[in-house]
């Protein structure tokens, strides 16, 4: 396969990983000059129709979702019995690659993965995919650490082939819901019950289930309970623990709603749990209310007499709304005020969605505006601030500039028109004139336009040009007389047909010429090779003789045929004056001795073939 060119488009380059279904290699794009990964279905899976509808199923699920954290498919395509898919190339390790390394990773790094898997999975549920197989395999991450989630091959497809079909496939089970263990059909929640695994393979190192045998291991999704996570690594927060837990739950119902969900308990799942206490301010007023002369009083009443005991609670409340005032100063400060400022990298050139994720990950905001650029739609083509300018605080609010793609312009009709007047209206449509060609036609006047590229109505975009073929007026056509010598009528017909001539077939001349049948073609008037107007008619003179003898020949076949062990196809053929025929065709094998007489009319010539190639030729008389 390396070196091989799909689609007259994409080259292999080299081989990077396999699954039980497909084979994956590096390739490059030759249209576009990019890096790409071709992912072609095994050999052994093309005459199986379930394997190309889920390979297929893999493009068509992929082009419906467009998210930064999902691998965007290119192309799909069938050649020479391969089927294959382009997509993405992703610069990195898949994330099993980075557990093996690892052992285990921190609770940042292991909750900053598991939500970018969420918000793909989110946008894949919100367009009704379910994807049925998210494991670390198939998280690829990129050398800037983003994850993106790849493999949609069965996707919306339930099937116990997912536990037992073959070795790469068996890895599945261990990220497989209890309800899709059992053969029920697996819903969003059966996404977010494999996320829940992930975080558990991420956060200890190790799968929460094992065993020896693939079904031994759908039991125990049905059956048990993993051991807790503290257990295994003390060091991951109680929190994150209880929503991992909360996502493997037997019970789908128990589990998150939501990817969604699941990705916003998973960024609270660090805290603490000290969140900050906001009294009502309408409440504290009523409670610390000023009397005429300075007194404090309550609500209502008349005023009491404060027993040492209340006054050292007012103290106390007083305390602590100087600490929450000053703790609110220190805060708004250090959030809003003592902010570091920061350089605006250059996103120019980048997708809209990518750019604007660069950029809130700095803590900014961004705007858009859009509009007509030669650019692709989507491609930020112009920020507000940027390297150049000085630096600034975040939230601070980048309006990005995103191309609308090429304005478009409906090519105007030019037909009927002269040159200056077609190349007058394509000026006040805002395109140019492009190729003039001249060509006859019966149709149109001279010198006027009849054909033109792009047809009218196309949309294209300002200034492109369009090419105008004139028109030279109807043309007088010439062609030469073709040789009829012994032709039938019919194959003359035929022939003359083609190349707009036409034959008397009313009043044919007849006459004798030795070597000829009956009826065949053996003068013509005019002679062949003449320059004649189409439309033109050819009289033929026929032969009216008896004709050659039929005659008989042996071909003998001794020793031609390959000695190794294989069936050859052996062809004898004669051209005689009745034309062209196979008169033997048989599978032979070395040793076979071969005498097969053959039937000429008039002279002739005999040919030998052994599997297409001709090894004999001998002259009839």
């Amino acid at each position: 396969m390396i070196g091989k060119l799909l689609g007259n488009r994409y080259e292999i380059i080299e081989k990077i990983g396999g699954g039980g279904m497909a084979i994956v290699y590096k390739g490059k794009d030759t249209y576009l000059n990019r890096i790409v990964t071709i992912k072609i279905l095994r050999p052994e899976f093309t005459s199986d129709e379930d394997f190309i509808r889920r390979f297929r199923r893999e493009a068509q699920a992929v082009a419906s979702l467009s998210h930064p954290n999902i691998v965007n498919i290119h192309d799909v395509g069938q050649e020479d019995g391969i089927h294959y898919l382009v997509m993405e190339y992703v610069r990195g390790d898949n994330l099993k690659e980075i557990i093996n390394k690892n052992g285990r990773l921190s609770p940042d790094e292991a909750i900053r993965f598991a939500v970018q898997v969420c918000d793909a999975l989110e946008h894949a549920h919100q367009h009704n995919i379910v994807h049925r197989d998210v494991k670390p395999h198939n998280i690829l991450v990129t050398e800037e650490g983003r994850a993106k989630l790849t493999d949609f091959g069965i996707a919306m497809e339930a099937s116990a082939a997912t536990i037992t079909r073959t070795d790469t496939i068996m890895g599945s089970v261990h990220y497989l819901s209890p309800e899709q263990a059992r053969g029920e059909i697996a819903t969003p929640r059966s996404d977010i019950y494999a996320v829940g695994i992930l975080l558990y393979e991420m956060l200890t190192g190790s799968k929460p289930y094992s065993g020896d045998t693939p079904i031994a291991v759908a039991l125990k999704h049905i059956q048990e309970t993993p051991r807790p996570i503290r257990e295994v690594n003390p060091e991951v927060p109680r929190e994150l623990a209880a929503v991992v837990m909360r996502a493997i739950e037997k019970n789908p119902e128990n589990r998150y709603q939501s990817a969604g969900e699941l990705a916003r308990h998973l960024e609270m799942a660090l805290d603490d749990g000290q969140a900050t206490v906001v009294l009502p301010a309408g409440e504290l007023a009523q409670r610390i209310k000023p009397e005429p002369g300075g007194k404090i009083t309550g609500k209502s009443g008349p005023p009491k007499v404060k027993s040492p005991a209340k006054t050292w609670t007012w103290v106390a409340v007083v305390v602590l709304l100087a600490g929450l005032l000053s703790g609110g100063l220190y805060g708004f400060y250090n959030l809003y005020m003592n902010v570091p400022e920061i350089k605006v990298p250059s996103v120019v050139g980048k997708s809209f969605e990518e750019a604007r994720d660069q950029l809130e990950a700095l803590g900014l905001q961004v705007d858009k505006k859009e509009q007509f650029s030669k650019e692709a739609e989507g491609m930020v083509i112009a920020q507000d601030i940027g390297p150049g300018d000085p630096a600034v605080k975040p939230p601070r609010t980048i309006t990005l500039t995103v191309s609308k793609g090429p304005e478009s312009i409906v090519v105007p009709a030019l037909y009927g028109l002269t040159r200056a007047e077609a190349e007058q209206k394509l000026i006040e449509a805002g395109l140019l004139l492009g190729q003039v060609t001249e060509d006859y036609s019966t149709e149109m006047d001279e010198g006027k336009v009849f054909a033109q590229n792009p047809a009218p109505e196309a949309k294209v975009t300002k200034d492109s040009k369009v090419d105008i073929t004139l028109s030279l007026g109807p043309e007088h056509k010439t062609v030469k007389v073709p040789d009829l010598t012994g032709k039938t009528l019919d194959e003359a017909r035929q022939i003359l047909g083609d190349l707009n001539l036409s034959l008397n077939e009313a009043n044919p001349a007849w006459d004798y010429k030795a070597g000829y049948l009956h009826g065949q073609i053996i003068g013509q008037e005019p002679a062949p090779g003449t320059e004649v107007e189409e439309g033109s008619t050819v009289n033929v003179v026929l032969n009216n003789g008896p004709g050659p003898v039929e005659r008989q020949a042996t071909v003998k076949i001794e020793d031609e045929i390959p000695n190794d062990g294989l069936a050859h196809n052996v062809e004898i053929v004669v051209t005689d004056a009745e034309g062209r025929k196979v008169q033997y065709a048989n599978t032979h094998v070395w040793g076979d001795k071969i005498n097969k007489k053959i039937t000429y009319v008039g002279q002739g010539i005999v040919e030998v073939f052994i599997d297409g190639k001709k090894i004999m030729e001998g002259q009839l008389k």
